[in-house]
């Protein structure tokens, strides 16, 4: 088999994983060095560093004073499973799905919820359902950027300032890197492991006052268990948005957190990381431009995330392959660039096509972009070869 030539230059830092995703530049154990170890989370340091977490959760996204933000238990998954278990059936609800995680919700609502007017809108990978079939007098379950699939909605423009129902949305891959229009929505919910590359475990829930009426006034029919409780005799726990959490959180976590957060407000705050984010992704987006073998997976420009970038292969012969054949040299390009200690954990998610997934959140440096670059020409030619060989 003809050998092909590695590039030169290997990314400083190859963590490209789409979560847990690269910590900040320059981090190191030092800076958990004033964690609260050993410290009671209601200790007054505890709840201190907690409601520090809160505060520039708010001051960075620019979350309104009258919303409320809580620290729950289970990442994004557990955010999005208070909300969906505490808030819904009231009246119906619209689905939205175009990847993985959002179908997952679909199955939530309608198999272990049961909900009897479920709406379901989706769309295949690489696209989004036709968002103006929704109907906002109605509850509305979405993701707001498909980590799996690559595709967010550009903006809040479809959804209307003078709807009947909540909005619920998933927002783990766009926070902090996408511009989230809040007034539009009722409950958001992120992780610290995506775009600030915090370590895994907790989750943030983010409710408008619409969405805490709804909780004080709505009794769901099902009971909930005490780590999805968020009211008590008919009221909002306000402790649980103030650093009282529900459950025991890891402080090391949290200090991962501050330290995150910290590192975003001295580089610009929401606008700096979304810059860094865009840089990111136009590093990615010209690569495509010129390869004759990559593509986007999102068939819309105005679509294409900036974080979670999805790319199809598109070279005539690999999409000749059968699907088998086809995960087969999408793993091995993937492993041969593992292997070289130049791109880890990059393949698509198992449900999504055959092909690339690369973390371009602002936490990654372009320059380790545009250094991996010609190492996935590198990996493509390299497997194409060993394909022609064994024919």
């Amino acid at each position: 088999m003809t050998s092909i030539s590695k590039p030169g230059l290997r990314p400083a830092n190859p963590n490209f994983s789409s979560g847990p995703c690269a910590k900040r530049p320059g981090w190191s154990l030092q800076a958990l060095e004033k964690a609260a170890l050993g410290r009671s989370h209601r200790a007054k340091i505890g709840k201190t560093k907690l409601e520090q977490a809160i505060d520039l959760t708010r001051e960075i996204l620019k979350v309104p004073a009258d919303y409320r933000i809580g620290i729950v238990p289970a990442s994004d998954t557990g955010a999005v499973e208070m909300a969906l278990w505490s808030l819904l059936g009231q009246r119906g609800v619209d689905m939205v799905a175009w990847e993985s995680f959002g179908a997952g919700w679909i199955t939530d609502v309608v198999k272990q919820l049961k909900l009897a007017d479920v709406r379901k809108f989706e769309a295949s990978y690489g696209e989004l359902p036709d968002l103006t079939k929704i109907d906002f007098d109605r509850d509305v379950v979405f993701t707001w950027n498909g980590t799996t699939s690559g595709v967010r909605v550009a903006n809040g423009d479809f959804i209307p300032a003078d709807r009947q129902g909540l909005t619920i949305c998933d927002a783990t891959s766009a926070a902090f890197a996408q511009n989230l229009d809040f007034p539009k929505l009722d409950v958001v919910t992120f992780s610290w492991q995506k775009v600030l590359g915090g370590e895994g475990a907790h989750g943030m829930l983010i409710l408008s006052p619409r969405a805490v009426e709804r909780l004080e006034s709505y009794k769901p029919a099902w009971p909930l268990p005490k780590i999805f409780r968020l009211t008590s005799n008919g009221k909002l726990i306000e402790g649980i948005f103030k650093g009282e959490t529900i459950n025991t959180p890891s402080m090391l976590a949290v200090e991962d957190y501050l330290d995150a957060l910290l590192w975003a407000k001295s580089i610009g705050g929401l606008e700096g990381l979304m810059a860094r984010a865009d840089a990111n992704f136009a590093v990615i987006d010209r690569f495509v431009a010129e390869s004759a073998w990559a593509g986007h997976l999102a068939v819309e420009p105005a679509t294409r995330s900036n974080t979670s970038v999805c790319l199809s292969i598109v070279d005539p012969e690999f999409q000749a392959l059968d699907a088998d054949a086809q995960a087969t040299f999408a793993k091995g390009m993937v492993a041969a660039l593992d292997k070289e200690g130049v791109a880890y954990d990059i393949g698509a998610y198992r449900d999504a096509p055959s092909g690339l997934r690369i973390w371009a959140g602002a936490t990654v440096e372009a320059s380790d972009l545009q250094a991996l670059m010609p190492w996935l020409d590198w990996a493509f030619a390299s497997q194409k070869a060993a394909l022609k060989a064994a024919a």
